[in-house]
């Protein structure tokens, strides 16, 4: 039977999406047990804000109930990509059925660079998650400062610029609609700066099912932009991390069995960063990543109106915890976050594909 390739490329999409999903599912409870086993949670509920001011709202809604709810969960998130893409790669290379051949997302133009955004940045999250709980930090609940975080995550980048400007020779970007501008060596600052932004869009997980739902909608996205522009790899990269995202919200929904923590949110906005420069989506990030963005934003619009104005914009900071303080059910905050997600996402999906 013949196949074209465009439907053996959706196939392949799907199927790396299904083998995770799968995967990432029956191993959950495994990881439940170890966390749980090993008691991987904050043993103190924090009690102060990034700039030192008290968390009132914070402490109301969150400090009963988390404290024995293990963080960690991330791990899943990057693990199960990680071991699909080598699994394949091995079947790839020691058979000789020509579909089980065709599952094999691991190239070096497409799939190197995420990767090794994904793990690296991931198991620097891991480490600030052991320090979290089992040791001493100067940076809120222990671990990592978030001086060193923006250190490390900003050494991430700079090695991703520096291989995207020196080996992969690119030096512009993608405008829809008008075409490439070229921007020279400042291609480099650029992407670091881009990162780091995205990084502090990992505040987003602070409910259950909010950060996973997220995430989810933008790799989907991310996953159908490298389909429609042809880079088939980095479509099922996507979709593997997809595919371990929803297994994860299965358990991460209320009532949450675990945490994203560092070390889901740090791998996943690096990640994120580099396939937007892969797939020359750098513009359209913004919008895709609109939760991230906004989250994001409220943080810095509270701590310079605190600091220039002497009072808040919201009652609380990130904007979930604002909408929490009035009143909103955890449900219907994540719940209207992730239709505002999935409106962005078809918005910066066809706006990129424009032209």
């Amino acid at each position: 039977m013949y196949l074209p390739e465009a439907a053996i490329s959706v196939i392949k999409i799907f199927a790396i999406g299904t083998f995770s999903f799968l995967f990432s599912f029956l191993i959950t409870p495994f990881l439940l047990s170890v966390l749980y086993k090993y008691k991987f949670w904050r043993k103190e509920v924090r009690d102060k804000a990034i700039d030192g001011g008290d968390v009132t709202f914070f402490k109301k809604f969150h400090s009963e109930g988390e404290a024995n709810i293990p963080r960690g969960g991330g791990v899943l998130i990057w693990l199960v990509p990680l071991c699909l893409i080598f699994f394949f790669y091995l079947l790839s290379r020691f058979t000789d059925i020509w579909w089980l051949e065709k599952l094999n997302f691991l190239s070096r133009s497409q799939t190197w660079l995420p990767l090794f955004a994904l793990v690296s940045a991931s198991l620097l999250g891991l480490a600030d998650d052991v320090l979290q709980v089992f040791g001493k930090g100067k940076y809120i609940g222990g671990g990592l400062s978030l001086k060193k975080r923006i250190i490390l995550i900003a050494v991430i980048g700079l090695i991703g610029a520096l291989w995207f400007y020196f080996r992969l020779d690119w030096n512009t970007i993608h405008i829809p609609g008008i075409g490439d501008l070229q921007i020279g060596a400042l291609y480099i600052p650029l992407f670091i700066l881009i990162m780091m932004a995205v990084y502090s869009g990992g505040v987003i997980d602070g409910l259950d099912g909010l950060a996973g739902g997220s995430f989810a909608l933008i790799f989907g996205a991310f996953a159908g932009i490298s389909l429609f522009l042809g880079y088939i790899d980095i479509a099922a990269f996507c979709a593997a991390i997809l595919g371990s995202l929803l297994a994860f919200l299965w358990f991460n929904v209320p009532p949450a069995k675990f945490y994203m923590s560092e070390t889901g949110t740090m791998g996943l906005c690096a990640t994120l960063t580099v396939i937007a420069f892969l797939t020359d989506s750098v513009l359209v990030l913004p919008i895709i990543g609109l939760l991230l963005m906004v989250e994001s934003g409220s943080v810095i619009i509270q701590l310079l109106s605190k600091k220039f104005r002497r009072k808040k914009v919201f009652l609380a900071s990130p904007i979930h915890l604002h909408y929490e303080a009035k009143g909103w059910p955890h449900y219907m905050i994540t719940m209207r976050f992730w239709i505002i997600g999935a409106v962005a996402a078809i918005v910066g999906i066809t706006i990129r594909l424009f032209g």
